[in-house]
């Protein structure tokens, strides 16, 4: 099943015009690896880089997935499509690859915030579960919460000059750069060492979600107020603009985690060699996107 730690792979990236995708394309053209990028359509692919093969499939369809698949190595795999169609997909990945990369979520870690009712927990879970059986060499990600949510979740109104209404200010989490989720991602695809590993992703610290808002207007060089709403006050306020579901999976897992510090692992300094990335070094770098001057960002999520 594993091959050699100087064999160089071919990669099938999935999801490759997400954020996380973009990203671990860019790490694996940095380090030479042939990749294959996988997209439902291919109108989105200008961005790519020169030499990155470009195919057109949907996990909707398993059998679209067949001639991308021939000649691939491993699979960085992020799901994106209803669950109805994961059994087959996987049983195809088994039939022609040696790994998958699985992109999925901390559910299975003993921490409140993680241990609430969430449909895409089940969905994660079951696909892991059929990944494992079906033989397989695989590595499961567990990014909790992105730096990068806070593009569609506090940029929009900090932009505008407004006031951050959210709602347990309180609650602590440790959320990752995307670039670093990618990073790792792309140091396990490029070798065969770290095949049936399972890792918790977490950025350095434990912050508050009124310190992160805080951290903004600490590196915009403004203040940025944080009104605390109760959570049915802002259950109302954002009505219309969240999926019900994921709304509540959000309040629930918030409110479990009050007094609680976040979960905080070494997992990316053990993975890189070197400490994750902080939060304000995150802003720092993505100034614009909270200046009046930005344009709108999409909402980032682990499985982008």
């Amino acid at each position: 099943m594993r091959m050699s730690e100087t064999a160089v792979p071919r990669v099938l990236v999935t999801g490759a015009t997400g954020r996380i995708g973009g990203a671990v394309i860019d790490r694996l053209v940095e380090r030479g690896v042939p990749i294959r990028a996988l997209t439902h359509g291919l109108e989105s692919t200008a961005e790519l880089p020169a030499g990155v093969e470009v195919v057109g499939a949907d996990l909707t369809e398993p059998d679209s997935l067949d001639e991308p698949l021939r000649g691939v190595d491993a699979v960085f795999l992020v799901w994106t499509a209803p669950p109805v169609t994961a059994p087959a997909v996987i049983d195809l990945l088994a039939s022609h690859v040696r790994r998958v990369v699985f992109l999925s979520a901390p559910h299975r870690t003993p921490h409140p915030f993680f241990q609430q009712p969430n449909p895409m927990a089940e969905l994660y879970a079951t696909i892991e579960d059929r990944i494992v059986a079906s033989g397989l060499a695989w590595t499961f990600l567990r990014p909790g919460m992105l730096d990068s949510n806070a593009l569609s979740w506090w940029a929009p109104t900090i932009r505008a000059g407004g006031e951050v209404r959210w709602t347990y200010g309180d609650a602590e989490t440790a959320p990752i750069d995307d670039r670093d989720v990618a990073a790792v991602a792309a140091t396990i695809l490029s070798r065969e060492g770290d095949a049936d590993g399972d890792h918790v992703l977490t950025g350095p610290e434990s912050l508050s979600q009124a310190e992160q808002v805080r951290i903004i207007g600490e590196v915009l060089g403004r203040p940025v107020p944080f009104v605390d709403l109760p959570p049915e006050g802002f259950r109302k306020e954002a009505e219309g603009t969240w999926p019900p579901a994921a709304l509540d999976m959000l309040l629930d897992a918030w409110g479990a985690t009050m007094g609680v510090p976040a979960f905080v692992t070494p997992t990316v300094s053990e993975l890189l060699g070197r400490p994750p990335g902080t939060f304000r070094e995150w802003v720092a770098d993505h100034v614009a996107a909270f200046t009046a001057d930005a344009t709108g960002s999409a909402p980032a999520a682990a499985d982008d």
